[in-house]
């Protein structure tokens, strides 16, 4: 039997407060469930495409307005959801964003029985709004239940292998509702899913509701009417302004490339029409190797300089694209009784190389905004909205000249993204005080 003090294996569950322990496992197993649910929310209107196409008889364009305005709510939302969060606290913002998302989700699930396109849009935008408000609640209270420091970033990058997780399972669990017919799939198809999401944000409510929930960043109103004016801001930063563009472009290209590629694997005639389920797997995997690129990001981080790492990841990914551009349709492989051409999997290896973009950008561009961060991180929310608007316009490009040509828009997104990487991340503004 060994004596002594005993250690607890996750010392950051418990923080002391006035002489008192108090544990925030459930709270950080809460924000965990939140880091799922905004990547399967998200993931799951990307790839409802599919039965909206089939349902409602959209073109290729108009099949992906349930990203587009699930991604402009975080255009809407972005800087007041910032505002929320230091005016009312991480409770209040949490609960509001559970709420909405329920209702979000509520209304997709309703536009089934409806069977209304505009109410299917409508309920998108309401679940964008949510993921924008869990977005900036979740990162920052992951690292404040951790104490900061290393354990803090622990928790978040824990926090996106689960939100990875998520990302994964929601492509392929819809391709498992719909099954391999895609020309009756209907959005009441997708019902068990919406069902469980609607579950897990009602459980998250009121788990948040019973739990108290430290508020170090809560700014009182006589605080925020004492600040002084300052003529600086964000965007007198070029290396800012122009990885925020880079934000804009990175999140539509990995949002843009597993949702095209779905629509070209499951759709007859100008497609492929191959099975929802078969197509689900290989979305399924473009998500999954997002996790594993993230996991091994994460043990790289420390040695390899952020510039190096997106500089490489974007090179790769152009040379993806091309592959998938060029490679001939009649080179195939027989996978679970179909002939699937070779140039899908280059979509799919694409997972590799956009999961360590967000975290590249982010940390060059915030690189020397010291004071000026905080404000930066709800434009840069702001800026999410690539992930509605490009994969909107790569598809507009589809139905003019295939699925196939569409993903020029994507070469020119990662091309964007090498050139911030090698010229657009330097930081020329430093003589602006930062502290």
């Amino acid at each position: 039997m060994v004596c002594g003090k005993r250690h607890s294996l996750f010392p950051f569950l418990k923080k002391e407060k006035m002489g008192k322990k108090q544990n925030y496992t459930i709270p950080i197993i809460v924000m965990f469930l939140l880091f799922f649910m905004i990547a399967f929310v998200t993931n799951f209107a990307g790839s409802m495409g599919v039965i909206v196409k089939n349902q409602f008889g959209t073109s290729n364009a108009i099949a992906q307005l349930g990203t587009l305005a699930n991604f402009i709510a975080y255009a809407c939302m972005g800087i007041p959801a910032g505002l929320i969060l230091r005016r009312k606290g991480y409770k209040f913002t949490s609960l509001l964003a559970v709420t909405v998302g329920f209702i979000g989700v509520g209304i997709q699930f309703m536009s089934g029985y409806a069977e209304s396109f505009a109410v299917y849009v409508a309920g998108a935008l309401v679940a964008g709004f949510s993921m924008c408000l869990l977005n900036i609640v979740v990162n920052p209270m992951l690292n404040t239940l951790g104490g900061g420091g290393n354990k803090g970033n622990q928790l978040i990058q824990w926090g996106g292998t689960i939100n990875s997780t998520g990302g994964t399972l929601a492509p392929i669990l819809l391709g498992y509702l719909i099954g391999g017919s895609v020309d009756k799939a209907s959005v009441g198809d997708a019902a068990p899913a919406m069902i469980i999401a609607m579950v897990i944000f009602a459980v998250a409510f009121l788990v948040i509701m019973v739990t108290k929930i430290p508020e170090p960043h809560l700014e009182t109103k006589a605080e925020h009417q004492a600040k002084p004016k300052d003529k600086y801001s964000p965007m007198s930063f070029r290396h800012f302004v122009l990885g925020a563009i880079a934000i804009f472009f990175y999140v539509g290209v990995e949002v843009g490339i597993p949702n095209t590629a779905n629509l070209y694997m499951t759709t007859p005639g100008d497609g492929l029409g191959l099975g929802a389920d078969l197509a689900g797997w290989f979305i399924g995997a473009y998500w999954f190797l997002m996790l594993v690129g993230r996991f091994v990001g994460g043990l790289l981080g420390g040695k390899v300089s952020s510039k190096a790492m997106l500089a490489t990841a974007s090179t790769v990914a152009i040379i993806f694209i091309l592959c998938l551009i060029f490679i001939p349709e009649t080179s195939t492989v027989h996978l679970h009784g179909a002939d699937v051409p070779l140039k899908i999997a280059f979509a799919t290896l694409c997972g590799l190389c956009t999961s360590v973009m967000w975290g590249a950008i982010f940390n060059l561009s915030a690189e020397g905004l010291g004071k000026y961060t905080p404000v930066a991180s709800g434009i840069f929310m702001t800026l999410v909205c690539g992930g509605g608007i490009l994969p909107f316009f790569q598809n507009l490009l589809a139905d003019g000249i295939g699925y196939v040509g569409s993903y020029w828009i994507v070469i020119l997104g990662f091309a964007y993204i090498l050139f911030y990487a090698l010229v657009g991340s330097k930081n020329v503004n430093k003589d602006i005080p930062t502290e």
